[in-house]
């Protein structure tokens, strides 16, 4: 039995539709730097993420199961979803973008509110995994809230931005995606973007008749000690000083295995022996050809 480190990030939902949707949710964030882990298998599943107006789906690692995003507003219909983050308010008449989908505690945040002029129509942000999506005001959607930086492989990569807002026409200002993968909202009547494969980043919202952006696709990190355990799956893999990362993309599985194959030598339990032949147990490489 041993602690490793475990990210889990479901997939961002899609951006609203249909006259100035919100933007998407992005998927939940979860980590754990202090998960147990012993040598058995582990089945990991990786959410996808939302078509227009269609939640992401859940990223799952063990026990961790990180919710996919909510998606944005319908702009008609001021429909909207929760999930690991909330969508974003669109435009709408009646009571003009104030329902918000909310986030799941300890994974994301809500969207912002949209609202709708004489002339003018502007869609909330989607909620990050670290803040909510802003507000829309009369010339400017709102823009995603921030996801989280996190460097369990060494590098710093920000996961789980929310998706922008859309707006209405040319002249005024579409939603920002939030950091960590969100896409922005669209204008004048184009799609919103989608959010980024992996990060589980929400989609943009869109503008006019167009689709919402699709959310990004959500992502499981796992580190282990190397001492630990030898591992197969995954989609990539490296170390990180004394870790071994291993990353999954798609669904698949995690299998750990005892560092050593050898348990005993002449009906002694490795542990219990301090030398043979002279040589430090610690200094020999292998016996009989076995590692």
């Amino acid at each position: 039995m041993s602690q490793a480190k475990v990210l889990v990030i479901g997939g961002g939902g899609g951006g609203g539709s249909q006259y100035w949707g919100g933007g998407a949710g992005a998927g939940g964030y979860q980590y754990n730097a202090t998960y147990t882990v012993t040598a058995t298998d582990y089945t990991v599943t990786i959410g996808a993420g939302g078509a227009t107006n269609v939640n992401g789906g859940n990223s799952v690692f063990g026990t961790i199961t990180s919710s996919g995003g909510g998606y944005g507003a319908n702009g008609s219909t001021e429909d909207t979803g929760s999930g690991g983050s909330g969508g974003g308010g669109g435009w709408g008449t009646t009571p003009e973008g104030t329902v918000v989908g909310t986030g799941t505690a300890g994974q994301g945040y809500a969207g912002g509110t949209g609202i709708a002029g004489a002339v003018t129509g502007n869609a909330g942000g989607g909620g990050g995994g670290s803040a909510v999506g802003a507000n829309a005001t009369s010339t400017v959607s709102g823009n995603g809230g921030a996801g989280n930086s996190n460097s369990i492989t060494g590098s710093a990569v920000t996961y789980a931005g929310g998706g922008g807002g859309g707006a209405q026409n040319s002249g005024e200002t579409a939603g920002v995606g939030g950091a960590g993968g969100g896409g922005a909202g669209g204008k004048g009547g184009a799609a919103g973007t989608a959010g980024t494969a992996n990060t589980g980043g929400g989609g943009g919202g869109a503008s006019g008749d167009a689709d919402g952006g699709a959310g990004g696709s959500g992502i499981v990190i796992v580190a282990y000690t190397t001492a630990d355990f030898n591992h197969t799956g995954g989609n990539s893999t490296g170390t990180n000083g004394s870790e071994t990362w291993v990353k999954f993309t798609s669904s698949g599985t995690l299998t750990l295995t005892g560092s050593s194959e050898i348990k005993s030598i002449n009906g002694l339990a490795k542990a219990s022996i301090k030398s043979r032949n002279g040589l430090a147990i610690g200094s020999i490489k292998s016996i009989n050809g076995l590692s």
